[in-house]
């Protein structure tokens, strides 16, 4: 792990201690250009870890400090995601595959972090979770199946669907609580569990929400 400091940090405010982890892709041309980006205190952005594609780890904010990455929005009813989380950016334009050294890495840092701050696999989120409409990192090349099967993020639903079931309904319950159309709850909901689906809501975008 290489520390290079950012500016762009503060205190979590209200005595809040991390329960998430928001993932993120710097849609950049190159890790160095988001470093740099990350640790100007003009641009006053910011997370606590960096991956490069070739699998280098920056960390650029101390764990226990409110790095400057989630923005605006809201996971199950609660706002304020800076104080509530640790922020990694993967060094990626969202337009292609995320690199399997980078996957290695993120897959060996995430462990350490949920262990030391007891961050259920649930409490890993992508920024599109939280802020939908807004944000659509880590996007839809992300291998969120992948961390599941290893316990790091939430494991699809598999079961039935209740007879009426509604899309915001579930979604709220699964964590989706951001203000949003349906369209771009159902784009958000998608993007985390099934990025390949297309058309209406299906069964199948209920069945992935059972809890």
């Amino acid at each position: 792990m290489i520390r290079h400091a950012s500016p762009n940090f503060g205190p979590r405010r209200d005595g809040l201690t991390p329960s998430l982890i928001v993932l993120h892709y710097t849609a950049m041309s190159s890790a160095a250009a988001a470093l740099e980006r990350l640790c100007d205190p003009l641009a006053e952005v910011s997370a606590h870890y960096l991956i490069g594609n070739d699998g280098t780890l920056w960390q650029l904010v101390d764990e226990e400090m409110r790095a400057w990455h989630a923005g605006a929005g809201e996971w199950r009813g609660q706002d304020d995601i800076n104080s509530r989380s640790i922020g990694i950016e993967l060094d990626n334009t969202g337009r292609h595959p995320f690199s399997e050294p980078q996957m290695r890495a993120l897959e060996a840092l995430l462990p350490g972090i949920m262990a030391r701050w007891e961050i259920a696999p649930e409490g890993v989120i992508g920024h599109s979770c939280m802020a939908p409409g807004r944000k659509a990192d880590p996007g839809e090349r992300f291998d969120w199946a992948r961390l599941a099967r290893q316990g790091l993020a939430a494991m699809p639903g598999t079961g039935e669907v209740p007879a009426g079931a509604r899309l915001r309904d579930l979604a709220r319950a699964a964590g989706f609580t951001a203000e949003a159309d349906d369209e771009t709850l159902l784009a958000a909901v998608r993007l985390r569990y099934r990025p390949w689906g297309r058309g209406g809501v299906t069964c199948d975008d209920l069945r992935v929400l059972q809890g």
